[in-house]
């Protein structure tokens, strides 16, 4: 017997002598409950019901129901991509082909739920099911069900998104003119919505406004780039920095920089997520107060940054998936009382009829981990300093309190409506922040409005743990110069940054941290790279050539990205101080079989949206028949396309050195495809 194999046979023994071992001890894992997986955990925690029950969060008769939602297990949900022209023939699809089909239909002898919509969601493009993996995987028709899931959402027509994750976009308001940030976008459901916001409108290819997505974890910021690539935005950043001290940005306006303030601002803090327990289940063990109470200065200090980079007349949504005061009213309250006056909380409650919702809290206690209670600030022996700040206890002055309106703030409590718990509140700015109030310093006796100066690089990136008040002062606009010069560093950076390359190469610092991204190149002018394809594709006069830019300074360009020009003014103006690590959408692709022919660059199927409004030619009109073929049959020929299709496509091998068609749109009309088409890196096939 060889060596292996002989200690393969003594492990065996081994296992078998401690299993007879654990038969005598209660029938070892089978008396313990053990059949082949984990033990099913076990949803009680007597401390947070005494803190809910205490704090009188649900309402009176309630309580049973309250608990026994937490219990179940949360229904799915999904969401239909609503600015696509394709949005309600998808949604068509759903309930005539799909949920028919699910109406009679019995598993097990039990009778399967239908899939229903979101009362409060527009247009019927959100529903909720109760169909679980297990379920799906036993009957036919629910596995087509599945497939059809499955590949509508890696196409982006579909979303899968919790039901109380839908509410803060919703809620923003944003439109397709509005600058918008995403202050913790990971993973990226919330900001897939605003994008959709700004295209609500398809037939224009690059919407004013824009969305910054920024998230702290960079691992989880490529999980956002993956969200959004889905959509094919031209109109979409996403950077990697601690939301708490996020950097004020810069944009040209007429020559001058000024600071940038976004329209709207979506603020989903990290929190404690004691509204999940029904999808995660390591909540009930793991729950206690001290969750809460260490993130609620990051929350107070993410909730100023936002406010601090918020335009007068602007909207902010701050928003948890926790039920804690500490973390929601704590921070609302703690918030409004900083800004003075400047921030207002909006009365939304007409604005998602359908919704159910609670009322926010005026009153409420202060729980150390241990079970031991603290109305007010004043209770609080010097030893516990350290862990309950004064903001966590609601304003001591009546007057001052009423005029908060903390009623307006919505918490959604999951047996209402068969959903997760959350918390959401939304303000409006009305005038700058107190420490933004600077008296006026003329600059040179001209009374200019303030500029926008760039930060030394030595500029701290992070916040004190332990600080709580606003960082560091922005202008707001329309306030002058306070006299801040750019430092010798600064001018010095600038000077050398060559024109159009935006992100110069990452410090030793910022390798060890894990960013290490390729800088973004804007196309010159000259580049003798675009008049071929220019004159390849008969592109309009109108295409904006200078938002092409690639990720490399040497070498072929491989690539081609396009961003729109507001986000190319971002980019360009603040390449020291943003650490982006995607942005804009991919259009063209270098062909290395096609260099020495008419263009060395073919079209990328996620950027077809973006570029048909400028295509004039390499478009072939096709039949519904046509379009049946390239969508059922792998790598059809164009023999087996209709005889119209096939004499436009030779007529178009004509007109080339090609010996095939080449790259080239299909399509009927004036409106491509998009990302449903399966063969997303061939364009031959784009339907």
């Amino acid at each position: 017997m060889g060596r292996r194999a002989r200690a393969r046979r003594q492990q065996q023994q081994q296992q078998q002598q401690r299993g007879e071992e654990d038969g005598g001890r209660a029938g070892g894992r089978r008396g313990a409950g053990w059949d082949g997986g984990y033990p099913e955990i076990v949803k009680e925690n007597k401390l947070f019901e005494h803190y809910y029950q205490e704090l009188g969060i649900v309402p009176d008769g309630e309580w049973d129901q309250f608990m026994g939602a937490l219990r179940e297990p949360l229904p799915a949900t999904l969401r239909i991509t609503g600015y696509k022209s394709h949005a309600k023939e998808i949604l068509h699809c759903l309930k005539n082909k799909y949920f028919k089909e699910l109406e009679d239909l019995e598993v097990d002898g039990q009778k399967v739920d239908v899939p229903q919509p979101l009362s409060w969601y527009p247009e019927e493009l959100a529903w909720h099911t109760n169909l679980s993996r297990k379920i799906l995987r036993k009957s036919p028709q629910l596995e087509k069900f599945h497939q059809f899931l499955v590949s509508e959402t890696e196409s982006g027509n579909i979303s899968r998104q919790e039901a109380v994750s839908m509410i803060p976009p919703l809620l923003l308001n944003a439109h397709p003119h509005h600058k918008i940030l995403d202050m913790c976008a990971a993973p990226g459901s919330k900001t897939t919505q605003l994008i959709e916001m700004l295209h609500a409108d398809m037939t224009v290819p690059f919407p004013e406004g824009f969305v910054i997505a920024n998230d702290v974890d960079n691992k989880r910021c490529y999980l956002l780039v993956h969200q959004a690539k889905r959509l094919g935005s031209p109109c979409i950043m996403v950077v990697n920095h601690d939301a708490s001290c996020i950097p004020r940005l810069c944009i040209d306006v007429d020559g001058r920089k000024e600071t940038l303030f976004y329209d709207r601002i979506l603020c989903d803090v990290p929190c404690s997520g004691d509204g999940t327990m029904r999808k995660n289940i390591d909540v009930w063990k793991k729950w206690s107060t001290l969750n809460s109470l260490q993130l609620h200065g990051l929350q107070l200090r993410i909730a100023t940054r936002g406010a601090e980079q918020l335009v007068p007349g602007g909207r902010m949504v701050y928003s948890t998936c926790s039920l804690n005061p500490i973390e929601d009213e704590a921070v609302i309250a703690a918030l409004l009382e900083k800004s003075e006056g400047a921030l207002e909380l909006v009365d939304v409650s007409s604005e998602l009829p359908g919704l159910r919702w609670m009322p926010g809290l005026s009153h409420w206690k202060v729980m150390t981990k241990d079970g031991q209670w603290f109305a007010e600030w004043g209770d609080v022996p010097h030893s516990r300093h350290t862990q309950i700040r004064p903001t966590m206890f609601p304003p001591s002055d009546p007057e001052k309190l009423r005029a908060m309106h903390l009623e307006r703030c919505l918490r959604i409590l999951p047996h209402h409506q068969n959903t997760g718990g959350f918390f959401v509140a939304v303000f409006v700015k009305k005038a700058a922040m107190p420490w933004n109030r600077r008296a006026p310093k003329p600059q040179g006796g001209t009374g200019e409005p303030r500029t926008c100066v760039q930060p030394s690089p030595a500029e701290p990136t992070a916040a004190p743990q332990e600080a709580t008040g606003p960082s560091e002062p922005d202008p707001e606009p329309g306030m002058p110069d306070a006299g801040v010069s750019a430092s010798p560093e600064s001018a010095e950076s600038d000077g050398a940054r060559r024109d159009g390359v935006c992100g110069p190469p990452p410090s030793k610092k910022m390798k060890v941290f894990g960013f290490k991204e390729d800088p973004f190149v804007f196309i010159p002018e000259d580049d003798p790279l675009f008049p071929p394809i220019q004159k390849f594709y008969a592109l309009d006069p109108s295409f904006p050539r200078m938002n092409l830019l690639t990720r490399t300074t040497e070498g072929k360009k491989r690539q081609l990205y396009m961003v729109s020009k507001e986000l190319r003014n971002v980019l360009l103006n603040n390449s020291e101080k943003m650490k982006v690590i995607n942005t804009g959408i991919k259009v063209w692709c270098r062909n290395n079989s096609g260099e020495e022919f008419d263009c060395a660059f073919r079209l990328a199927q996620e950027g077809i949206y973006t570029l048909y409004p400028f295509i004039n030619s390499r478009i072939i009109n096709v039949s519904i028949e046509d379009v049946k073929v390239l969508l059922t049959q792998e790598n059809p020929f164009f023999r087996k396309l209709s005889s119209e299709t096939h004499r436009q496509a030779k007529e178009m091998r004509g007109q080339t050195r090609y010996a095939a068609p080449s790259c080239c749109v299909a399509g009927g009309g004036r409106r491509p495809c998009g990302p449903s088409c399966p063969r997303t890196n061939d364009c031959t096939t784009c339907a």
